[in-house]
């Protein structure tokens, strides 16, 4: 099927235009304040940056939102929450954003939700993947696109259970995220095989992990099976130790994140064979919404996309979804409006929720494997993101009254 980027802007044009001719709120644009980590993080924030790039024109293409184009005003947090609610305070302050997006690290978007939180502007988070941001620390201002670190153990606990692996080993980063991935994952998988024994874990810091030093010490606790939650260069080093001393070999590994493109493309040839991971089959695809943006990203930046660049689009469909159906960019109407908002993202659509305010924007499961030289997803499926989250009465437990 071969999609243009005509036909598929002016497929955006008539997904959007009910929604966004609601009523004209004057000619300025409407101005979304964006925080990210793109020296820290560049494999993940470059190709982010190129997706909200791309939704942006295109939404504008489309005749914008509430009769106003949207102008996206972006800021770098280098990975450090205190720059991060400096240049939250800047973009607020001098720039008079109508809102507050984006965020990559969990401890940066947890502070950025505080500072929306005591300052009443709304926070839309598209990558930080911790549980307390909707749940433990969720408030009414603040709402998170991408599946959080519960939902992604959730989506990857059946097809761990299945390896029928009694001994367990963890390896993950030492903050936020690495933490609730590993809590998750142990309570999720004990509940669907109990038995299970987790024996080792290994927390290296973010960015720094001594990898040789990792891989024999998870060697040492003699493991069934292995959790791991690194990514991007840790992860690239860990991969390379573990191949070079046998880690891997003959114990099922189980990877949050793996199979992200900007994660699996550096690993090349060495690229282990049958991990399962989430992540994003962008060679393998078939799907026509997936398909469309496809060529579209391909069309401007002459690349294919990433996860990255997924989330960087989605999230400003999601933003765009739900100022129109609150009508206005006042922020106590958009905290009321938000709620119940449909969007369209590459995947298909999804929607903000009402009761914790986090995105129903689902992921890929599938197996890593090794085709011409180079690291892919096999034996994927799309996993929806309604279908990856605990029982209500269970989230209201957890998120403050």
């Amino acid at each position: 099927m071969r999609i243009s980027r005509r036909t598929l802007i002016a497929g955006t044009a008539g997904m959007l235009a009910a929604p966004a001719i609601v009523r004209a709120q004057g000619s300025t644009p409407i101005r979304i304040g964006e925080i990210n980590s793109y020296t820290a993080i560049p494999a993940f924030t470059v190709p982010y940056r190129m997706g909200w790039q791309l939704a942006v024109e295109q939404v504008n293409a489309a005749g914008g939102v509430l009769g106003r184009k949207i102008e996206v005003i972006s800021r770098d947090d280098a990975g450090r929450p205190p720059d991060a609610i400096r240049l939250a305070g800047e973009l607020l302050n001098d720039q008079k954003v109508d809102l507050l997006s984006g965020t990559f690290l969990s401890n940066v978007g947890l502070a950025i939700s505080d500072f929306a939180k005591q300052n009443r502007k709304l926070f839309v988070a598209g990558e930080p993947l911790s549980d307390a941001l909707v749940w433990e620390n969720g408030h009414r201002y603040a709402f998170r696109l991408r599946p959080s670190t519960y939902m992604q153990a959730a989506m990857l606990v059946d097809d761990a259970a299945k390896l029928n692996a009694k001994r367990w080993v963890t390896v993950s980063p030492n903050y936020e995220y690495g933490q609730s991935v590993v809590k998750w994952f142990k309570q999720l998988l004990a509940a669907k095989q109990p038995g299970v024994e987790f024996v080792g874990e290994q927390w290296p810091a973010l960015g720094k992990i001594d990898a040789g030093a990792t891989v024999a010490a998870l060697a040492q606790a003699k493991p069934d099976a292995i959790l791991n939650a690194t990514f991007g260069p840790d992860l690239t080093n860990f991969v390379r130790q573990g191949n070079t001393r046998g880690l891997f070999e003959g114990r099922g590994v189980v990877s949050v994140l793996t199979g992200e493109p900007e994660y699996l493309e550096p690993l090349g040839d060495e690229t282990p064979e049958g991990w399962i991971v989430t992540g994003y089959p962008v060679d393998s695809v078939t799907d026509p919404t997936n398909k469309a943006f496809i060529e579209a990203y391909k069309a401007k930046f002459n690349e294919l996309p990433k996860m990255g660049s997924v989330v960087g689009h989605a999230l400003i469909t999601s933003i765009v979804a739900g100022i129109a159906k609150s009508g206005s960019v006042d922020t106590e109407k958009m905290a009321d409006g938000f709620p119940g908002a449909t969007f369209d993202t590459p995947f298909g659509k999804a929607n903000w929720r009402a009761l914790d305010h986090q995105g129903t924007l689902g992921t890929y499961v599938g197996k890593t494997a090794l085709k011409g030289g180079k690291g892919t997803m096999v034996d994927w499926r799309y996993v929806d993101g309604t279908d990856a989250l605990p029982p209500d009465d269970v989230v209201r437990k957890m998120r403050p009254a």
